[in-house]
């Protein structure tokens, strides 16, 4: 008797599984707030050189923020005015310097009609610190530790060490997903992923920032997708795009809450705290999940996943649908062999067709995401305020993983679906190359980024389901992994612009659309059950299959006479 088989006897979405899917969907949240935190921790604010004979001035007109805004910005402006270089044109002032000054003796007491450039018309560097224009944040980590100019590329850094970070998380979670216990990573991730952000806020230099940014990103990674390993375990077949789904909108939930966390918190330090005190009630939710009890059945933990099983039966109140003798049936399977021990990344690269899976699996996930986050990075230009556009870039995912569920459960299946989107995005950003600005086009672009967070909602299930268990966390992480170079390339490709505007969207719209290709290559996953072991996994094109042993046999005649399910349930198990 397989895993599946007693998910049908007890129940393949009763309320107990309703229940744990809806708390590990909910981490989604605090994960997506944390991940993409940077936007507003890191933000650049217009900046020019300071003056320390005007300080005082200069903290006096901050002091108009809140009253009147207007009066605020005349007011810095006046002083930026007298004493940083500007360039023209077409008769008008078009910017000034962010990191010059004019190299000039200024006085105590400024006035409207100082000029600094009337003594001189040499410039110095900003050796007396800069001033922020405070009108949206009012301290991020650029103004905490002065990361513009010569710095600049440092809060470059820090963002690309979170990414970094994924990129480490994943790969250890490769190496140990499937060692140790599924809920005891959950929890170990969580505790280090709260500790790790709370610290952050408590950086007292850039060196401390980035190296937390760094755990943060390694501990955040590895919580999504062990929460994303155990909500997939517990699910049959049939019900695990429900998962995929959810968790992706319960990041763009988390993706919409931090725009407004960010709109009322506008300290770099306080929102991060607000961001680790969001996750603390978390950490009783965790303790309470149970461990996967298909993950204790491939390691040999039978009875261990039986009591975990008839506890499932219990609160779905199907306890008398259980045979007996179910222990023996599940120690029986065949899935519990040696072999069925070990699932590493070198058994992975041993399977022939788990190997080339892997492989097209991996630069899916590349393409997706960095066409995700290119077009994300794009996204401000909706509109003037940061915390408004970033509010729409994450309601316009909505719809797009809404559509998921129908599409993915079609007769176009997992495969087919993944291919069609991918194209239909990349189709949408080539065309937006060859455009001109206007209304049109951003139209076309925004039809691009739906199609690809489609695409995107639907690449975690579709990567969870074609590695069996004794290698699922292996195989996904190796695939985040793949997943994460694709997050740290995505903004990077938007730079190809200083050669050609349309470079950049050409270059996503082409890695979208061989991704597409490549997904034809895949097995599909509708309706069939997980794989346990390797032995198990054959890769062809219609999915990895399960063959049946006597011991399959004498488990299912004895289920004939247990199961009470209604048709349409038999229907869907049976597709």
């Amino acid at each position: 008797m397989k895993y599946d088989d007693v998910l049908e006897l007890v129940g393949d979405f009763g309320p107990y599984q309703v229940f744990i899917l809806t708390m590990l969907c909910l981490m989604a949240i605090p994960n997506s707030m944390n991940s993409l935190s940077g936007v507003f921790l890191i933000a650049e604010m217009d900046h020019w050189c300071s003056v320390d004979e005007w300080e005082e001035g200069v903290s006096q007109c901050y002091s108009l923020i809140e009253s009147n805004g207007e009066d605020y910005l005349q007011c810095i402006h006046w002083y930026r005015n007298s004493s940083i270089p500007h360039t023209v044109e077409h008769g008008e002032v078009s910017s000034y310097s962010k990191c010059e000054k004019y190299d000039a003796g200024y006085p105590e007491e400024w006035s409207r009609d100082y000029y600094a450039r009337n003594y001189t018309t040499n410039t110095t560097y900003c050796d007396e610190g800069w001033v922020y224009d405070r009108t949206q944040y009012d301290a991020t980590a650029v103004t905490e530790f002065d990361l513009v100019c010569g710095r600049k590329l440092l809060g470059n850094t820090a963002q690309s060490l979170m990414y970094l970070g994924f990129l480490a998380g994943a790969i250890i979670l490769s190496v140990t997903a499937d060692s140790i216990s599924r809920r005891f990573l959950l929890v170990l991730t969580m505790a280090f992923t709260i500790l790790s952000t709370a610290a952050t806020a408590f950086s007292w230099n850039y060196t401390i920032f980035a190296t937390l940014r760094f755990a943060t990103g390694v501990f955040d990674v590895a919580m999504y997708d062990a929460a994303f390993l155990l909500g997939t375990e517990l699910l049959s077949p049939s019900r695990r795009i429900f998962l995929g789904v959810l968790i992706s909108l319960m990041y763009s939930v988390g993706y919409m809450l931090l725009a407004l966390f960010a709109f009322f918190i506008r300290d770099w330090r306080k929102l991060q705290l607000s961001i680790a005190a969001v996750m603390l009630p978390y950490m009783l939710i965790v303790v309470i999940l149970p461990e996967s009890p298909r993950w204790l059945i491939a390691k040999k933990r039978v009875k261990e996943a039986v009591i975990i099983i008839r506890k499932i039966a219990k609160r779905n109140r199907t306890e008398y649908k259980l045979p007996p003798n179910l222990e023996e049936l599940l120690a029986n399977e065949k899935q519990i062999s040696s072999e069925a021990e070990s699932g590493t990344i070198i058994d992975i690269f041993r399977t022939p067709g788990l190997r080339l899976t892997t492989v097209i699996i991996m630069i899916c996930s590349l393409s997706i995401t960095m066409v995700f986050y290119g077009l994300a990075y794009n996204s401000v230009k909706l509109g003037t305020n940061d915390y408004i556009a970033f509010f729409l870039a994450g309601l316009v995912e909505f719809p797009a993983y809404l559509i998921c569920t129908p599409l993915i459960e079609s007769p176009l299946g997992r495969r087919w679906t993944t291919s069609l989107l991918e194209v239909s995005a990349g189709v949408a950003c080539i065309v937006t190359a060859f455009m001109r600005e206007g209304v049109a086009k951003t139209a076309v672009a925004m039809v691009g980024k739906f199609f690809i967070s489609a695409a995107y909602g639907i690449v975690y299930i579709y990567s969870a389901e074609v590695f069996p268990t004794v290698a699922r966390g292996a195989g996904l992480g190796f695939c985040t992994a793949g997943a994460m170079v694709g997050t740290f390339l995505g903004p990077f490709v938007l730079a190809f612009s200083q050669y050609n505007e349309a470079l950049p969207v050409l270059i996503l719209g082409l890695t979208a659309i061989l991704g597409g290709a490549l997904v034809t290559l895949l097995p599909e996953t509708r309706g069939v059950q997980l794989v346990d072991s390797l032995t198990e996994y054959v890769a062809d094109s219609s999915g990895p299959r399960v063959e049946n042993s006597s011991a399959d046999n004498e488990a299912k005649e004895t289920m004939i006479g247990l199961r009470n399910v209604d048709s349409d349930h038999n229907a869907c198990v049976q597709t």
